[in-house]
């Protein structure tokens, strides 16, 4: 079974089991989260598609990491005017494990 949530202006797909990548979610490592905008969950039997959320559909996981990505480099450069800008970024993201997904 499996579902598609939305989380930090995104759509993840959602396992049982599995550990999912989102933006930054505000809470300490173990610290239970339920997300509520589901947009469609595929069961064994059934497939139910939301209109635009699937009506009494929840997803809850586990916090198990924050951290940041890898940095990137940004440089801007122009030529002949001495022009040259090196910045950096490091984008916060959440690790969560699916512990379930829950249809009413």
């Amino acid at each position: 079974m499996y579902a598609i949530i939305l989380t930090g202006g995104k759509q993840v797909k959602a396992e049982v089991g599995a550990t999912i990548y989102t933006e930054k979610i505000d809470g300490e490592k173990d610290t239970e989260v339920t997300f509520d905008q589901v947009l469609y969950v595929e069961g064994d039997k059934q497939t139910l598609v939301g209109t635009p959320l699937v009506e009494g559909a929840t997803v809850k996981a586990t916090i198990v990491k924050q951290d940041r990505q890898k940095k990137i480099h940004v440089i801007r450069y122009k030529a002949k005017s001495n022009l040259r800008v090196h910045r950096g970024h490091r984008q916060p993201y959440t690790a969560l494990k699916v512990e379930a997904i829950n249809l009413k």
